[in-house]
């Protein structure tokens, strides 16, 4: 089954703003140490970062380019995240918005 990445968006921005409410420290830790979501194997993180690089303007090629250098550290497993990032991307700029 296909994730909603837009439902999942949301829902996990209304969860880390209230965390960041309650603990703005741990918000502002994890800034300090965010790695790439890809080999971190984390869809939150990848939501989040597909979300960001959207607003900044990437392009898809961009974004496979970025991908390689993380399939290059982790091999198979940011592989397979690789193509949940790119699902995330689609879902994201059919929404609308930059990046198309």
């Amino acid at each position: 089954m296909m994730m909603d990445w837009e439902a999942y968006r949301k829902e996990l921005f209304a969860t880390i703003q209230q965390i960041g409410q309650t603990g703005p420290d741990i918000v502002r830790g994890y800034r300090v140490i965010a790695d790439v979501a890809v080999t971190a194997r984390c869809d939150g993180c990848i939501v989040t970062h597909v979300d960001a690089a959207v607003r900044h303007g990437a392009t898809r090629d961009e974004l496979i380019e970025t991908l390689g250098v993380a399939i290059t550290v982790n091999a198979g497993a940011a592989l397979v995240y690789s193509a949940r990032t790119l699902d995330a991307f689609a879902a994201r700029t059919e929404a609308g918005g930059p990046g198309r």
